[in-house]
């Protein structure tokens, strides 16, 4: 089936996954892959979107950017700087807004949609 002009669904098959591998000591307390299906890129709006998975880890965040998040299966916990955290999971949406200092951690194998404004 394809789509109408201008609209882009996220299930597309042939989308090859983006795999990445973060292992600097100064970022992650332990190394971890992740992969990303990248449905939609606008580099003229600083724009990004698609699909994201990695499993359990903790990275170091100094967020230069805003990016929405949807997760689909997991959970995550986002902690600033000054020790405020909060849980999300499967179904949950928010936003880190550019300037977010402080930590991700997937607490689980963590899927998620996200959108990127850079």
């Amino acid at each position: 089936m394809k789509n109408p002009q201008h609209v882009i669904g996220f299930d597309d098959a042939l989308s090859t996954p983006k795999i990445s591998v973060v292992d600097d000591p100064a970022v992650v307390d332990t190394p971890y892959e992740s992969r990303s299906w990248r449905h939609f890129e606008s580099p003229g709006k600083g724009a990004i979107s698609g699909i994201w998975e990695a499993g359990p880890h903790k990275e170091r965040c100094n967020c230069d950017y805003d990016e929405m998040c949807h997760i689909l299966t997991g959970q995550v916990r986002l902690t600033d700087a000054d020790g405020n955290s909060r849980t999300f999971g499967a179904g949950d949406s928010f936003v880190v807004a550019a300037g977010f200092n402080g930590t991700w951690e997937n607490l689980s194998d963590v899927r998620k949609v996200f959108f990127i404004l850079s």
